[in-house]
């Protein structure tokens, strides 16, 4: 009887947890640990270099791999984006909700689960298409699962769908702008469904096999456009405005603390706690790659009275003191303009382009902090990150609704219009857009290749206020023109600024000459700046055009192949089931 007794009390010591140790069986008890538990899933799925994504609208000194193209994209050993890391995470979490007793706190923090599952996977089939569908925290002896095929994006998007659902039913309607709401997942829901209504409507509604999808582009149009309605019609957001057009679109990047009203998400930074990221350092330092925005893009700005700059004569040799006079104000709230001197500065000159800060002269202003606050070094600045703001969604509504041929003047007027009021300028009218659609912006050379049909004029149009609205903001820009079926967007020239010839200019407009262009014999200036042309600045034109920063760089995008990025060798290499996406060779022959 002893001996048994000992046994006994040795083997229920044996099952006792460490008290020092987290285990599953102790965990996911309480709201603070599912809060702890799932703080990292947000730093797994937003962006820490939100604001820094090239693509055919903004450059840098060294072109990234996707928008050189060719040789330059090659499939990765590994990594490349395809990792289930965070999705074991995730499924952990929701085989262990049960734990937690509180049936409120149970279910919101489900709801936030699959929010998460849904979001990861708008990451991944936007990035590989068809993906394996996981469900649960898998193990080592499940080989049916370790080793299936790709699902299709038809089987995810019917899941993700379904997960946001239940987060939309489950999550809180308020709560601070850096957790995750009903509207976060609304939002969310509404971005996805976006992408993949235009992918299904110009890349075609049928998958690997041939075989046509269940759902086309109209029933995923008409979601986003539902979701985006929602939000909409909740009158919780509202678009910032202090009713100062020349500055309230600039002010709110700027902001330290993200602006609620027009917020729906934002990454919290903080100085007095060292969390920091790198957007004011981007905008001003040499040492961040000298961004600069494309003349391309400068040119989609229309003129403060509503008609587009494309259309007046000779706009393609404008000086860069002509060609910004009386535009959209967002331009100037946007990029340096003659006469913009940073927030925060104490002498009064003017703060021109800077050569050495941007490589097409046409430098970023956004997000850059004022200059007194002290955010211009590596890792210093600290205002919070938009990720998911108000305007978005009234874009969303307006291209899905235009795309579905159900838009009225009067939903034009409660998008668009509201995002061009805020900066003065005067709204969109559909008729006259579908009348005579932007010839800039049907373009090959400069604009898109796939809209049609009747409402080609305000598709095209909302394509223009979207790109302007939302620049700078994630890989937005790069992922609409994969959505849209325009990576030929990415062949397109990637100038800068236009000088007529060798000279003074003066960029800052204070009346003095900061930048003298020579060839030859470097002259007698007072410039501060002084380039000599073919050595320390390209020309397009030898001696004359636009700055020319890829010169020589090739930037071609494949058809067959870039619009999805490819599977790793070694996830092939452990599992010859996952098939490789078109166009690319990894060497594997099964």
């Amino acid at each position: 009887m002893a001996a048994a007794l000992c046994l006994a009390s040795c083997d229920d010591w044996m099952n006792l947890s460490p008290a020092d140790k987290l285990t599953p069986d102790s965990y996911f008890r309480t709201e603070t640990d599912l809060k702890m538990f799932s703080n990292s899933f947000y730093s797994s799925c937003f962006q820490t270099n939100y604001f820094r994504n090239q693509s055919d609208v903004i450059i840098e000194s060294s072109l990234s791999d996707p928008l050189r193209g060719g040789t330059s994209r090659e499939v990765p050993n590994s990594g490349g984006g395809w990792s289930f890391t965070l999705l074991r995470k995730i499924n952990e979490m929701l085989a262990n909700m049960d734990k937690c007793e509180n049936e409120t706190v149970r279910a919101e923090y489900t709801g936030l689960a699959r929010f998460f599952r849904a979001y990861y996977y708008y990451l991944k089939v936007r990035r590989f298409g068809d993906y394996p569908w996981i469900d649960h925290v898998v193990g080592s002896d499940e080989e049916a699962t370790l080793y299936a095929p790709r699902d299709s994006r038809e089987t995810v998007m019917t899941h993700m769908i379904e997960d946001i659902d239940a987060a939309i039913a489950s999550l809180p309607e308020s709560s601070s702008v850096y957790r995750i709401n009903k509207y976060t997942a609304l939002a969310v829901k509404a971005k996805f469904c976006l992408f993949e209504g235009s992918w299904r409507k110009y890349h075609g509604n049928t998958g690997a096999d041939g075989a046509a999808y269940a759902h086309d582009a109209d029933y995923y149009y008409g979601l986003a456009a539902a979701a985006a309605q929602e939000i909409v019609s909740s009158g919780k957001y509202r678009l910032y405005s202090t009713g100062k057009p020349a500055e309230d679109y600039m002010n709110f990047f700027m902001s330290t603390d993200a602006i609620a009203g027009e917020t729906i998400l934002a990454v919290d930074y903080d100085n007095s706690i060292g969390i920091y990221h790198n957007a004011t350092w981007y905008g001003i330092k040499s040492s961040a790659g000298r961004a600069g925005f494309t003349k391309k893009f400068i040119n989609t700005y229309l003129m403060k009275d509503g008609t587009p700059f494309t259309s007046k004569p000779g706009y393609e040799t404008m000086t860069f003191t002509q060609e910004v006079v009386d535009r959209d104000p967002r331009l100037s709230q946007t990029i340096r303009t003659p006469g913009y001197r940073r927030v925060g500065k104490t002498t009064t000159v003017p703060d021109g382009p800077e050569f050495e800060n941007s490589i097409t002269l046409y430098q970023t202003i956004k997000y850059v902090q004022p200059m007194d606050l002290g955010a211009d070094g590596y890792e210093h600045s600290f205002s919070d990150m938009p990720i998911i703001r108000y305007a978005e969604i009234l874009l969303i509504l307006a291209e899905a609704k235009a795309e579905l041929g159900t838009l009225t003047q009067k939903d034009l007027d409660n998008t668009i219009g509201l995002i061009r009021a805020r900066v003065g300028m005067p709204g969109l009218d559909m008729a006259t857009a579908n009348a005579a659609p932007d010839a800039y912006l049907s373009s090959p050379s400069t604009g898109y290749r796939n809209v049609t049909g009747a409402n080609k004029g305000v598709i095209l149009e909302i394509r223009r206020e979207r790109t302007i609205e939302l620049a700078q903001e994630g890989d937005l820009r790069w992922y609409d023109l994969m959505r849209w079926k325009e990576g030929l967007c990415i062949d397109q020239d990637l100038y800068g600024m236009y000088f007529p010839g060798p000279g003074e200019y003066d960029l800052n407009g204070d009346g003095a000459a900061e930048y003298c262009l020579y060839s030859g014999t470097k002259p007698s200036t007072t410039a501060s700046f002084v380039l000599k042309i073919g050595e320390d600045i390209i020309l397009s034109e030898g001696t004359k055009g636009y700055v020319d920063p890829a010169k020589g760089i090739t930037h071609k995008f494949n058809e067959e192949r870039d619009y999805l990025y490819p599977v790793p060798i070694n996830e092939r290499s452990l599992n010859p089931n996952l098939t490789q996406n078109p166009g690319w060779n990894d060497g594997l022959d099964f």
